[in-house]
């Protein structure tokens, strides 16, 4: 009877250890699923660009009110005088229009500046003025004076200016219309000199 029942207690103990030995090795393999799993990053961008540009800006000038050039100061245009300019004597008065204006790429107004930028030979004796109307020519009338008469030649006032505005779309902006009327005093017989002035464009 002995011998039975240690018998069958080995007997009852053996089945016992096998489950507990799978439930670790169970709980082994949950451990390890669960230390391999890992979390996915979200990731978003946005951009931005910004493209510069810069404007376009030209002054330009002419003596006939129709063709408009660039004049720079190696080769400012000539001001076509209505009575010949090489044989004045006193109390002569010659006149000589001229026009400016934007040209059709200018995507600016601007505010021109006028002065001399300078005179050769003899001057002595000379003055001037400048008027501006609304159409071309010193024979019409007078909307603005911007050097009043009696101005010596060769000078110019400080602060001379008039605006003038961009074109639309791809016409030159409107011209500004100007007359040099220049008198002659007491000049002597056979001076000869000439006076340049500048138009200085200032974009607004």
């Amino acid at each position: 009877m002995v011998v039975s029942t240690e018998a069958s207690a080995e007997s009852g103990q053996r089945p016992k250890k096998a489950p507990k030995v799978r439930a670790i090795l169970a709980g082994g393999l949950v451990l390890g699923v669960g230390a391999a799993i890992t979390l996915a990053a979200w990731n978003s961008s946005e951009f931005a660009q910004g493209t510069f540009t810069a404007g376009s800006f030209n002054l330009q000038g002419s003596v006939n009110g129709t063709t408009f050039t660039d004049n720079p100061v190696g080769s400012p245009a000539t001001l076509a005088f209505t009575t010949n300019p090489t044989n004045l004597s006193p109390g002569d008065v010659v006149s000589a229009p001229f026009a400016v204006r934007l040209d059709a790429a200018s995507s600016y107004d601007a505010t021109v500046t006028i002065s001399t930028q300078g005179s050769t030979g003899s001057v002595a004796g000379l003055t001037y003025e400048l008027t501006q109307s609304d159409d071309f020519g010193c024979a019409e009338t007078v909307t603005a004076t911007l050097v009043a008469a009696g101005q010596t030649l060769g000078t110019a006032p400080a602060s001379v200016t008039f605006p003038l505005t961009q074109g639309a779309g791809t016409d030159p902006g409107a011209p500004v219309n100007l007359c040099f009327r220049v008198t002659a005093g007491a000049v002597v017989q056979a001076q000869t000199g000439s006076t340049t002035w500048e138009f200085a464009a200032q974009s607004q």
